[in-house]
């Protein structure tokens, strides 16, 4: 069983409650770790240093360092063995795969009762706008994350439809 950390820093392994919201806030609710793993789903960032330094909300090193072990220990992330000299991968588990729609569902509420700004917003209304686009990029990153093979389809893939209507948004002819 993964070990909780709450706000205070006390480890413990079970959740204070039985409340499913509660047991996803005390893994989920602090202020990094959605980023971060924001930032590997859409960012495609598997390595500490790409995540440090094209990260936009400028997460300090020692908040990075701290977040990628709690998502390991959580089992959200998996961290590839590495020799000396290797830079260390991190890799989504099927935990963190079934995150992306809670990121949508945040990204949707964030775009409705935030400021926000267009271009950091097109992919939350894309995303919210397309359920099976949401679909498509799990079984996307289950592919890359996980090596399951990518279900045959005659559509493009779904990283390519998100960055084309992205693209087309920005430009202002979506």
């Amino acid at each position: 069983m993964p070990i909780a950390t709450t706000w205070e820093g006390e480890l413990r392994s079970e959740p204070r409650s039985g409340c499913a919201i509660n047991a996803a806030v005390e893994v989920l609710g602090d202020s990094w770790s959605l980023i971060v793993l924001r930032d590997i789903v859409f960012g495609n960032r598997r390595h500490f240093r790409e995540l440090l330094t094209l990260n936009d909300e400028s997460i300090a090193s020692n908040m990075l360092s701290s977040r990628l072990k709690k998502l390991v220990d959580e089992g959200l992330l998996t961290r590839a063995d590495t020799v000396r000299g290797q830079k260390a991968a991190y890799s989504l588990t099927e935990a963190g795969i079934q995150v992306v729609p809670v990121m949508v569902a945040l990204g949707t509420w964030g775009m409705n009762h935030r400021p926000t700004s267009h271009e950091l917003t097109v992919r939350a209304r894309i995303l919210a706008e397309s359920p099976e686009l949401v679909d498509d990029l799990m079984d996307e990153l289950r592919e890359a994350h996980l090596g399951v093979a990518l279900p045959e389809s005659p559509r493009p893939r779904a990283s390519e439809r998100l960055q084309a209507e992205y693209e087309a948004a920005v430009r202002g002819t979506a």
